[in-house]
């Protein structure tokens, strides 16, 4: 079937599903449109038409994933989909603000050092952990059960050397189980390590992956921060935190092999259920299999969702507390505070159209506007909170901020710029000698010996006409551009 997209604004379209459902919301200008092929089209409607869906939005960096398009939102008040959360449970980004001025990081032998500062704290690669580096922290099995238990409770945080007040700055900073309790997400843990599923637990397997980024996508980069230039940007940037002209540090990562590990048990389980009991699969696709909510088998995913959820944001957290603490060695006296740690491949209950329902938002970031009932106990009521989107280097990245009429796409925008370009593809086509002689044109240093040409500027979506579809959609303003002036990253095949 051949699917069309209708305008209905500059960057707004709907997509019929062809049933009698109400059609897709669509956010992407006309040039961005042209971006969704034919797989991603179909994900999109076979999502949308899965059981219990209630809305589905297609965000401008929308691309073919699994099950469910890359860039999406879902809504569903009655079940749970793991293929709209990914593998990567909880992929995210955080933003680590330094009292630190752009001249400081002028000369490239400091920033040479700085990414050897922090390469020897915080390793990259898919397999990698603390025990890869030399200034590591041990994490136990017995600090990691509180970790994955507790989330950026006070008590792990305390621990890891993490500054309490970060926690204040997470979208959020723990998840409970399916009852709202830890208990249920221990006695969730006890069982995975009994049935043998988690063999290895401690500091030489999963727990000591926390502090790291892993491969592919994700990244650290040292950002000089340009805020805009208009009242209103200055305002929110100074309740966000974000200084002009200074350093910051943006960071994505994700749950690591613990995440993956949970996940892909969670999509082994249902579908080895879809068969047992001849269930149809939504589209025939079987990484779009479910789970009624408050079955034995919606518990079970919510739990092991919640579980790669607190590890993902204390892996983020400890980051950046060592990202600070290379910063330091290398610069003695300065100082940092988080801006925000937010996600983009996670499910969370809240209220749509007045009703409670699981937002499902896989590569796609919450966006709460000013007054939102959800930040009334957060530094964010009066703005709206932070949302980080990564672009590319060269393009540089976006602070932006929602505003109300955000609330018809689900209150959500997109997580960056989205692939233009398979890593395949990218692989074969792009050359290396380019690519990097534009990272050093452009005076971007990175930790990779040739930068991965499956993560290049040109296999991404061109990013300031991603943001203008943002804008013109009326989604979210911008307060802050981000500009890179070093990149850590990791040549291996993406987590999410």
């Amino acid at each position: 079937m051949e699917y069309s997209m209708i305008e209905t604004g500059e960057a707004t379209a709907i997509l019929p599903t062809g049933e009698r459902t109400p059609p897709i919301t669509v956010i992407g200008t006309e040039a961005i449109r042209k971006t969704f092929d034919a797989i991603c089209l179909k994900q999109a409607v076979n999502s949308r038409l899965a059981p219990g869906v209630t809305e589905l939005v297609l965000n401008p960096d929308a691309h073919c994933g699994y099950g469910a398009p890359v860039g999406c939102v879902m809504v569903s008040p009655t079940h749970i989909y793991p293929g709209p959360v990914g593998v990567d449970i909880k992929c995210s980004m955080s933003l680590l603000q330094l009292d630190l001025p752009e001249e400081a990081i002028q000369d490239r032998p400091v920033r040479r050092a700085l990414i050897e500062a922090i390469c020897d704290r915080t390793p990259t690669g898919a397999g990698k952990g603390q025990r890869s580096v030399r200034k590591s922290r041990r994490v136990d099995g017995d600090l990691g059960e509180r970790v994955v238990t507790q989330g950026a409770s006070a008590e792990v945080l305390s621990a890891l050397g993490i500054p309490l007040e970060w926690a204040e700055r997470c979208e959020d900073s723990f998840h409970t189980g399916h009852d709202g309790t830890a208990e249920s997400l221990k006695a969730r843990l006890d069982y995975i390590r009994t049935q043998g599923r988690l063999k290895n637990f401690g500091f030489a397997d999963k727990m000591g992956q926390l502090g790291s980024y892993g491969g592919g996508n994700h990244f650290g980069e040292c950002e000089v921060v340009e805020v805009g230039q208009e009242d209103e940007a200055k305002k929110v940037a100074e309740t966000f935190g974000l200084k002009d002209g200074k350093v910051a540090f943006l960071s994505h990562c994700g749950s690591r092999g613990f995440g993956h590990l949970l996940a892909s048990g969670q999509f082994r389980d249902l579908q080895e259920m879809f068969t047992k009991w001849g269930i149809p699969l939504p589209g025939n696709d079987r990484e779009l299999v479910y789970a009624p909510l408050g079955t034995p088998q919606g518990n079970a995913y919510i739990d092991d969702m919640s579980l790669g959820a607190n590890f993902a944001t204390v892996n983020h957290l400890l980051i950046n507390a060592l990202v600070l603490e290379a910063f330091q060695q290398v610069l003695p006296g300065i100082t940092g505070k988080l801006v925000y740690f937010i996600s983009h491949n996670i499910a969370r209950e809240e209220v749509v159209n007045n009703q409670k329902a699981w937002v499902h938002r896989k590569g796609a970031t919450r966006a709460f506007p000013a007054g939102h009932h959800s930040l009334r106990e957060t530094p964010f009521f009066d703005t709206g909170h932070p949302i980080l989107l990564p672009g590319n280097p060269q393009a540089g990245s976006a602070v932006m901020v929602a505003r109300p009429e955000a609330v018809k796409s689900c209150y959500s925008v997109n997580h960056g710029a989205g692939r233009a370009m398979g890593r395949k593809s990218a692989t074969r086509t792009l050359d290396q000698a380019n690519i990097d002689r534009s990272m050093d044109e452009s005076d971007i240093l990175t930790n990779c010996r040739a930068y991965p040409r499956d993560e290049a500027p040109a296999a991404y979506k061109d990013f300031n006409e991603v943001l203008s579809s943002v804008k013109k959609a009326g989604l979210a303003s911008e307060v802050a551009r981000l500009r890179a002036r070093f990149v850590i990253k990791d040549s291996s095949k993406a987590d999410d």
